[in-house]
């Protein structure tokens, strides 16, 4: 009996080494957990391999499954590619993006807005987080792609657009001149944390890590009252608060690229034109 590997059973297997629970993946494909169980067992039997380990967390692939996890990955991106191609019919389903928040706030409403003219079915789940964190959710593959910050050549990625780093203040306030000076920053491993803390201890400045916050909300609460400065890009800075002059009193602050990065190699065709649209559209803002 000749045997063959059936699009939806892939599609299923994806879903849960990606979710790595039975009920999760379920929910994401819309089906009952039965159901996915089912299929699971019917691939299985396909293939005559055992392709998931049941823990107490949930599942993860077997050796076996995570061979056949790379084989799927592939077969459905080229099927969904195809299908699209040929048949002139619009993408469709859930795209799971990733950005830091700074530039969410700055050009994420323009790219949504135009993305969602060109390909209105499709559904965009966005996660805001720096760009430590979008790492952390691309090897979980919890996203499907993330637009990241790069310095230099710390990745080998394509820098579709420049943001030039700069300190904020309040207006008409000396908190810049205050010693040592009181910085609000993000987590130690995010990059305006790295870059201030590294350009304050190359230039000799005295500073005190007064305040600091996960989210760009935070930081500009602290700003705005007066008692620190913090980092930002450019085109994140609201127009109530000031871009500090460096010089003698504060160092220069370098300049970060913009990449795209995915979650699957290849990526599916919707993180694909979404990139593409990414890629289009950031230059011109």
């Amino acid at each position: 009996m000749s045997r063959h590997l059936d699009i939806d059973l892939l599609r299923t297997f994806v879903a849960i080494a990606q979710a790595r629970t039975l009920g999760q993946a379920a929910a994401r494909i819309g089906r009952t957990q039965a159901a996915v169980s089912m299929q699971v067992k019917k691939l299985e039997e396909t293939l005559n391999q055992p392709l998931l380990h049941r823990t107490g967390r949930g599942v993860v692939p077997t050796l076996h499954g995570e061979r056949l996890l790379s084989h799927a990955r592939t077969i459905l991106q080229h099927h969904d590619a195809a299908l699209a191609e040929i048949s002139g019919a619009t993408l469709s389903g859930t795209l799971r993006f990733g950005c830091p928040e700074d530039y969410a706030v700055a050009f994420l409403p323009q790219i949504l807005r135009g993305f969602a003219d060109r390909h209105p079915q499709v559904r965009v789940e966005v996660f805001c987080a720096p760009t430590a964190r979008l790492d952390d959710q691309l090897r979980k593959h919890t996203l499907d792609l993330a637009l990241v910050s790069t310095i230099g050549a710390e990745r080998k990625l394509p820098v579709i657009r420049h943001e030039a780093l700069v300190w904020v203040g309040l207006r008409h306030d000396l908190a810049a001149a205050c010693e040592p000076l009181q910085l609000a920053l993000s987590d130690p491993d995010t990059l305006d944390h790295r870059v201030a803390c590294e350009q304050l201890d190359a230039a000799g400045r005295s500073y005190r890590l007064a305040y600091a916050s996960a989210s760009i909300s935070g930081l500009l609460a602290i700003v705005r009252s007066g008692q620190a400065i913090a980092v930002l890009t450019r085109s994140a800075v609201p127009p109530d608060l000031r871009i500090l002059e460096t010089g003698d009193v504060l160092p220069a602050l370098p300049t970060i690229g913009l990449a795209v990065e995915f979650s699957l190699e290849p990526a599916t065709a919707m993180a694909a034109a979404f990139a593409d649209h990414l890629r289009a559209t950031l230059p011109t803002l």
